[in-house]
Order: C-alpha cells, then sequence, then structure tokens
C-alpha cells in the first residue's frame, strides 16, 4: 500500500479490512492451529498413520496459525499451494506435535504466511 497522508483515504481503506475480516468470521470456517514452540516455522500436517489427515482434509476456508500473541490467517487454497512447492524436499518431514514419527507435514516458513504477496 502506497503511503498517504490523507485520514479519510486510510479511513476508508481499513473499514474495507475490518469488513473483509467480519465476512470471514461470520460466513467463513476457520481451522485453528496452535504454533506453541514455532519460530521459523509451522507445521502443516497432510497424513498420519498412512492416511490423508490435517490440510488434506480439512473443510475449513482458512486456517489460522495462533502464536503466542499473534494469530496469521491465510485462505486453506492459498496455504495448500504455498506447501506444495516444498513435497519431496527437505521441509517435507516427519513430526507434528511431539514429534510424532507417523505423522507427515511440510515444515512452511513463517514468512510465507505473513509476509508473501503470492497466491
Amino acid at each position: 500500500m502506497i503511503h498517504n497522508n490523507d485520514f479519510k483515504y486510510d479511513l476508508k481503506f481499513g473499514q474495507v479490512k475490518e469488513q473483509e475480516l467480519a465476512d470471514i468470521f461470520n460466513s467463513k470456517t476457520v481451522e485453528v492451529k496452535r504454533c506453541t514452540g514455532a519460530i521459523y516455522n509451522v507445521f502443516v500436517e497432510y497424513e498420519c498413520r498412512g492416511k490423508k489427515s490435517g490440510i488434506s482434509t480439512s473443510q475449513a476456508d482458512y486456517y489460522c496459525f495462533a502464536f503466542k500473541n499473534t494469530f496469521a490467517l491465510i485462505e486453506t487454497q492459498a496455504l495448500k499451494i504455498k506447501c506444495r512447492k516444498y513435497i519431496n524436499t527437505d521441509k517435507d518431514t516427519v513430526g507434528g506435535d511431539r514429534n510424532k514419527p507417523n505423522t507427515k507435514g511440510i515444515l512452511l516458513p513463517i514468512t510465507e504466511i505473513l509476509w508473501s504477496s503470492e497466491t
């Protein structure tokens, strides 16, 4: 966004974003994932015990990653696109809560959720 010193412009922009958020919470589903130990990556589960799970089976419109004092909201479809590029790389790993050896997922860099303008 280009900086603008006009309060009316900033107010209008803020109101548009407030309405977008209200629309999400009023008519969309949100799956919340608690990320207590995340510093650089979040673990996005896609398989458990040999069956699809997590993001592979989610019906939610949005994923919300809950950090200590911050929430990061992303459309589920956009999250899937971001994760797919890491399939069969060093970011495609086992782990999750308590490093379960039978759970597969993607270690997605937090920056891809917070600062990426792609998808």
